[in-house]
């Protein structure tokens, strides 16, 4: 909104606005804003007392006074560092502190975890993987067996006892994982639950766990869990994830097909990164994870690691990011 035709009043000098400014030496064009949100484009003004003395750019440099309590002066002077800024080469980050923080989180949100390959903003499960030299996120679908997947994170706890004998934990149908990595040492990441200490109101199912009457209830994800890959037992038509020790997790004994892991949280505390602590050989794997030192998830991340599988449908591919830039601000009608 341009301003009105000029203003010409008599307002009594304050002392406590000494200041005289000179902007737009060499009549460079500029905005002074007023405190409803317009700006008018001057080619030079200055604080004079309790006026503002103006050129207008847009009735032939004729100079204009208005009140200074209707300009918006840090408005005025932060544009001009702005351009100034933009000018000189001066990237938007560096410019607008808002802008650095939403960068900021971003950031932490979509971490690059590879040149311009960047995690996604959904909750998800995703493994490394490079496929033809070119590095991709390959999403890794939950099962616990039944037909029915999904990418995001649901807890189905069930205890293991720790006295009994290795036992079915889950069957999964097929004989091989629709995700297929082709290196055998991929970096896995779990999306974590920003509100992970409220309770996700799902319900509960009960099913039957070996004869025992057990609970597996939906609970959202902990960045305290710790997780493990585990070999799985490929038999005609489906996939046999077994039961293990929770308690040898840590200690120097191995447990066979068992390949325990280091957590890494990200910066910002959205994603946790999963590295197997020894490479994983050609086979079928299932990510588990471990909830507390009897119980696990039985919701499981299922993948393959065959070099020789073709590309994954689904994977997310880099994508060069250009930095922010800035918008010019718009006057209020």
């Amino acid at each position: 909104m341009a301003l009105a035709a000029p203003v010409a009043v008599a307002v009594q000098q304050q002392s406590t606005l000494p200041r005289e400014t000179q902007a737009g030496a060499g009549l460079k064009r500029t905005r002074l804003y007023l405190k409803d949100g317009s700006f008018q484009v001057v080619l030079s003004y200055r604080v004079r007392g309790a006026n503002v003395f103006y050129l207008s750019a847009e009735r032939g440099a004729q100079e204009e006074i208005i009140p200074l309590t209707l300009v918006d002066l840090p408005a005025t002077e932060a544009w001009e560092q702005r351009r100034d800024a933009i000018a000189s080469g001066k990237s938007a980050v560096e410019i607008d502190p808002e802008l650095a923080r939403e960068e900021a989180d971003r950031a932490a949100r979509n971490p690059e975890v590879s040149k311009d390959l960047r995690l996604p903003d959904e909750d998800a499960v995703l493994a490394l993987d490079t496929y033809r030299g070119e590095p991709q996120l390959v999403p890794l679908q939950q099962t616990d067996g039944e037909l029915n997947r999904q990418t995001t994170h649901n807890i189905l706890r069930q205890t293991i006892n720790p006295m009994a004998s290795a036992h079915q934990l889950v069957e999964i149908k097929g004989e091989t994982a629709p995700a297929q990595l082709h290196v055998p040492d991929p970096d896995l990441f779990v999306r974590l639950n920003d509100d992970a200490e409220e309770p996700v109101h799902a319900g509960a199912l009960r099913v039957d766990t070996g004869g025992n009457r057990g609970e597996r209830r939906v609970e959202a994800p902990s960045p305290k869990s710790e997780y493990v890959v585990v070999r799985v037992d490929v038999r005609r038509g489906v996939r046999v994830v077994t039961t293990f020790s929770i308690g040898l997790l840590g200690s120097a004994r191995r447990q066979s097909d068992v390949i325990e892991t280091t957590r890494t949280a990200l910066p910002g505390g959205h994603w946790l990164k999963v590295t197997p602590k020894e490479p994983l050989s050609f086979g079928e794997y299932a990510l588990i994870e471990v909830l507390d030192d009897r119980s696990v998830n039985t919701g499981v991340w299922d993948f393959g690691v065959r070099p020789t599988a073709g590309p994954n449908r689904d994977a997310i591919l880099p994508e060069e990011r250009r930095p922010p830039t800035l918008a010019p601000r718009r006057s209020q009608p």
